[in-house]
């Protein structure tokens, strides 16, 4: 986090600032394509935007990680402590203990940082505060990623799109009072949720086969049976190498769901305070250009991830963003 952006949002709490800078560190490592969409952003709100996403990835890490060495016992024991201790941080929050900071009209109290907490809730705690973003999309949020310890398949898109309800949608939801809207915000709602689902189901088709070394498949049973696809077809294609028909008819099914997922989104960029609609615009097409350059890669994720290739990255953002056409409302 820069002093200029941490000086626009009113963050001045030392404490806070190493742990809104420690969230900006996440996504500029592990978020390329969102943290280049992020700078587009007014500086006032790339902090909050970084806090949210620095918590999410800090959770996720802790279900996915291959290499940290814990068991199933110990990540769901390091989660409980993320999630009790975003409780009693968002709770503080909302009692108004502690010095209040940054603009008061935006949130409806403050608490005071806890030293020794995580940095990533510290973070999250005082953006949801600023903000006043709903209690339960994090309670939402967590419940997700707890199921991950032990779901590992969905039978249906249904099931998923549960899954998702927590783990994505609920990601634009918290999103919406940090961009601001022109429109009631119960109306760009549905579209911020929507987005959220579209870029996880993107991920979901980008690391197929990176999910099935976890043991973990999100794509759907049923689109896969559809095309004869099952779990151990997929696991002899990893580990041989070899493509088959039947898992690229269904790679593509998967990508024309996706797309279809984005239409619904694109409605709501328009809605969006005009500040806003350029990183988010920018995100959109970033996004949506995983699954252009899954498709020139002849749907070969099970065996490795496709990557939008760095000048197609720096042609739409910024420079590239005057190409973009606008949405319609």
């Amino acid at each position: 986090m820069t002093a200029r952006e941490l000086d626009a949002a009113g963050i001045t709490d030392p404490l806070l600032r190493a742990a809104y800078t420690h969230c900006r560190r996440l996504n500029a490592r592990h978020g390329r394509t969102y943290f280049l969409a992020t700078r587009l952003l007014p500086a006032d709100r790339r902090p909050a935007v970084h806090a949210l996403y620095g918590f999410a990835r800090w959770a996720d890490d802790i279900v996915d990680s291959l290499h940290s060495g814990a068991g199933p016992g110990e990540r769901a024991a390091a989660l409980t402590r993320l999630d009790e201790r975003l409780r009693r941080a968002l709770a503080g929050h909302a009692r108004g203990d502690g010095a209040p900071q940054g603009r008061a009209e935006e949130r409806p109290g403050h608490g005071a940082p806890v030293a020794g907490d995580e940095p990533v809730v510290l973070a999250v705690a005082d953006t949801a505060a600023r903000y006043a973003i709903e209690p339960d999309h994090f309670g939402d949020f967590m419940a997700s990623m707890r199921s991950d310890l032990t779901v590992t398949g969905y039978a249906t898109y249904d099931d998923l799109r549960a899954y998702m309800h927590g783990s994505a949608a609920v990601i634009g939801l918290q999103m919406l009072p940090v961009l601001g809207t022109v429109t009631p915000r119960a109306q760009a709602a549905p579209h911020a949720a929507a987005l959220g689902v579209a870029f996880q189901l993107t991920n979901f088709l980008r690391d197929v086969g990176e999910d099935l070394d976890r043991g973990r498949v999100y794509l759907p049973a049923d689109l896969l049976s559809a095309h004869g696809v099952d779990r151990d077809l997929l696991r002899w294609s990893r580990a041989t190498g070899r493509a088959d028909a039947r898992i690229t008819a269904a790679l593509r099914a998967a990508e024309a769901l996706t797309r279809a997922v984005y239409r619904e989104a694109r409605p709501g960029l328009a809605m969006l305070d005009p500040v806003a609609r350029p990183c988010i615009r920018t995100a959109y097409v970033l996004y949506r250009g995983i699954l252009d350059a899954i498709a020139e890669d002849g749907y070969a994720v099970v065996h490795r991830r496709a990557v939008v290739p760095r000048r197609r990255r720096a042609a739409v953002a910024p420079g590239g963003l005057a190409r973009v056409a606008p949405p319609r409302p």
